[in-house]
């Protein structure tokens, strides 16, 4: 069929640049099919061009006299029309919170409250869509904290990050965490069809004692024997021998934080101008270096550390060695 409607200098420019700019596949592919035919070429040439039917390219060619540049576009309405409107997705949202990991029975929800027989597959879109992923769970401690002491301590430590970097204080974040040969890493990319496998057993709990700043320093202690309020006051006492400036450490109150040995200390550690900011309860948040262990368990240590105790240590103290400048956290 030969085109009626004139394709004037002006409607090619048109068609030049929709076919350039448009974000849309069809769109662009429809544009570039006129500016073909315009220059005679044939609707077996076109088919073969575009890779499409006859009968595709005669509705583009109907739609282009019809409707102009408009019919370049698909008209409102077209496609399969949505199985859920968005109070049925905001119920599929709600029942996914009370069935997080039961898919199946969302899917009988579905069927038994609105009779929409539906795959788990079509749920997981309907979930995506609206911004849901399947990922990992984190735990949380039992309590919740005081909300007035939590505000008060929130906002304390929020000057004393200033007043360090102004380098008024040295702002130091102290834990302790621990390491086995029970693996901790969850997912990890593998070829489809393959699992690979990481070595399990039971084995010594490597403890580590961190004192950490912002600015990417670390002070670590390693052991393999439990670390007691001595080895903390020990630490505490080696770690800051000879403090330049006002030094204040945050920790939580962990037992072996809040025992009489520490206690005892206080004024003594105040003297030399050593502080201890304690946490309130049930706000692990608040201690940056939990961030660190976490890296640490889940990201930086590779699945190779897990061969062996000695293997296990090695990569342990690599971390540590290398924090700040191989291992790297940006706290925003």
């Amino acid at each position: 069929m030969k085109l009626q409607r004139v394709i004037t200098f002006e409607t090619r420019h048109l068609l030049q640049r929709i076919y350039r700019q448009s974000r849309h596949h069809q769109v662009r592919q429809r544009a570039h099919c006129m500016l073909q035919r315009s220059q005679a070429y044939s609707i077996p040439e076109l088919m073969d061009i575009f890779f499409v039917g006859q009968k595709t390219i005669y509705n583009w060619l109907n739609e282009w006299e019809k409707r102009g540049a408009a019919g370049l576009y698909n008209r409102p309405g077209r496609g399969r029309k949505a199985i859920f409107d968005d109070d049925q997705k905001a119920q599929i949202k709600r029942w996914a919170k009370l069935y997080p990991r039961q898919l199946k029975r969302i899917v009988a929800k579905v069927e038994e409250t609105w009779g929409i027989t539906v795959s788990t597959q079509t749920i997981k879109r309907v979930l995506k869509s609206l911004r849901m992923s399947w990922h990992r769970f984190r735990r949380r401690l039992g309590g919740r904290p005081n909300p007035q002491i939590y505000a008060q301590k929130q906002f304390a430590l929020e000057v004393l990050k200033q007043l360090d970097a102004s380098g008024s204080i040295d702002l130091y974040y102290m834990d302790e965490s621990g390491f086995s040969l029970v693996p901790t890493i969850p997912y990890g990319w593998q070829p489809i069809g393959e699992t690979e496998t990481i070595p399990s057993r039971r084995s010594r709990r490597l403890n580590v004692l961190g004192f950490m700043k912002r600015q990417g320093v670390l002070e670590s202690y390693v052991s393999a024997q439990s670390i007691t309020s001595d080895v903390v006051i020990a630490c505490i006492e080696a770690f800051f021998l000879a403090a330049h400036k006002v030094s204040v450490i945050v920790m939580d109150q962990a037992p072996i934080h809040t025992s009489y040995a520490l206690q005892d200390k206080l004024e003594e550690w105040k003297a030399n101008d050593i502080h201890i900011f304690e946490l309130p309860t049930y706000s692990p948040e608040l201690n940056q270096i939990e961030i660190l262990w976490r890296f640490m368990k889940y990201d930086w240590l590779e699945a190779k550390a897990y061969e062996s105790w000695e293997s296990l240590r090695n990569h342990v103290e690599e971390m540590l060695r290398g924090f700040g400048k191989d291992f790297v956290i940006n706290f925003a």
